[in-house]
């Protein structure tokens, strides 16, 4: 990710790819030569990339998956000092099938069940995947179901699949399904750098990638 980063941000004149941190580095020089941080790193470096940033009042946007609630409670922490945007999947695309099956489950009302399936690579390790999660998290949001386990996840590991996810919505009479695929790890390179572009302009605070592309909360 952080070459996928550095290569897009070249093609781009609103910014710089200014250091990268590899593990090892002095972390801090890095931070304060940077007016935004982006994390992509692994879920034990997290917290010390975020105290860090905290420290030198620093924007972060993180996009390491498999964050535990503690972890996720120490990025909400650090949101009340810098901003800090989080999430589970930093697809400009995943983030408008997350809006759009918000928007479904609110209109469809109860009758109908969801399943969400989700395909990835043989070498990821969690399952279902974050955005499986994360758009499981939608749905109970707004009414389509009352926990996870009123969700039927479907989780395939095969090749070299960069991720794709649908949501299904069915009843006894019909069926809507949703579907996003990625087609290269550019993807989430590309909505980090918007992200990070964006997060400059705001104040201390907790958001996502549908702050960003819909200004929602």
């Amino acid at each position: 990710m952080g070459l996928s980063i550095q290569r897009l941000a070249d093609q781009r004149n609103d910014i710089d790819v200014v250091s990268l941190w590899r593990r090892g580095d002095d972390l801090s020089a890095a931070i304060a030569e940077a007016d935004v941080v982006i994390d992509f790193s692994m879920p034990e470096a997290t917290l010390e990339v975020v105290a860090r940033s905290v420290g030198q009042r620093k924007p972060v946007v993180c996009g390491v998956s498999g964050l535990d609630e503690v972890q996720v409670a120490a990025l909400r922490g650090a949101a009340e000092s810098i901003p800090v945007l989080y999430d589970r999947n930093m697809s400009q695309g995943v983030t408008v099938l997350d809006a759009t099956i918000r928007q479904v489950a609110r209109s469809l009302g109860g009758g109908f069940n969801v399943r969400i399936e989700e395909t990835h690579h043989i070498h990821k390790k969690d399952a279902p995947s974050g955005t499986a999660l994360k758009l499981g998290d939608s749905l109970i949001e707004a009414g389509a179901a009352t926990s996870h386990d009123d969700i039927d996840y479907h989780s395939e590991r095969r090749g070299e699949v960069p991720g794709d996810h649908s949501v299904i919505f069915t009843s006894a009479t019909e069926r809507l399904e949703f579907s996003h695929s990625v087609t290269t790890r550019d993807v989430f390179a590309d909505g980090a750098l918007r992200a990070a572009v964006w997060l400059t302009r705001q104040p201390s605070g907790w958001y996502s990638m549908r702050d960003v592309l819909f200004g929602e909360d």
